[in-house]
């Protein structure tokens, strides 16, 4: 066989091998990539998710922080209350962390993960952890029954439904604080600050229908 034939199978045979190469880096860099861009989809929905998931629901309840003003108003208009105080829809605690710092034993529910985990360690950077709980779930998922005091921040959209809720579950000795807005049919007892900042406080005694005795309702007419 000739010089030129023996160069010419070996020029043959490298340029397959460079293929071959090519070929591999070029499968191995697709699926470096393809994790790189999965990975990256499945961080970004793990850091919006929570927050994009409320917005879906048919009520949506949105995460806009309380002011002080608003903090000090419903302190202000429970300052003679006592035992549990439950906020509903609590974001980042702080309604909790006051409500704990005045005497209440404390409980927020909230929707997204997040805002219950940095509640949870900002109640504990601020010591009042043993006073307080944070709960990852949804309002409608829960009862109230438990809790003397309510707060809750809430949007048009939900309220009327929420007095439903309510009415059937607080004991009448509750208390109900209501932000931002009113409940569209119940009378309050109190009216606290203006603005953004008004809060309304209702009596449960005034918005639960009253117990008929048994004995008055055999009596007859």
């Amino acid at each position: 066989m000739s010089e030129f034939g023996i160069e010419s199978n070996h020029s043959t045979e490298t340029h397959k091998q460079g293929s071959a190469g090519d070929g591999s880096f070029k499968k191995r860099l697709g699926i470096f990539a393809t994790c790189v861009v999965g990975g990256s989809l499945v961080a970004l929905y793990a850091v919006t998710g929570p927050f994009i998931a409320p917005a879906l629901r048919k009520v949506c309840l949105p995460f806009v922080p309380a002011t002080r003003t608003q903090i000090e108003n419903v302190l202000k208009v429970l300052k003679t209350r006592s035992g549990s105080l439950v906020d509903i829809g609590s974001g980042d605690g702080r309604i909790v962390i006051a409500a704990a710092k005045s005497g209440f034993k404390a409980v927020g529910f909230e929707l997204n993960p997040w805002l219950v985990w940095y509640s949870r360690f900002k109640a504990w950077r601020e010591g009042v952890h043993h006073n307080t709980s944070f709960y990852i779930s949804d309002l409608w998922k829960v009862s109230f029954s438990e809790y003397s005091n309510v707060v809750i921040f809430g949007v048009p959209q939900m309220m009327e439904q929420l007095e439903v809720k309510l009415q059937t579950e607080l004991q009448s000795s509750a208390k109900v604080v209501a932000c931002r807005f009113p409940f569209p049919t119940w009378t309050p007892d109190d009216v606290a600050g203006e603005g953004i900042d008004t809060v309304w406080v209702y009596n449960a005694k005034t918005f639960k229908p009253p117990i008929r005795n048994y004995e008055d309702s055999e009596r007859p007419n």
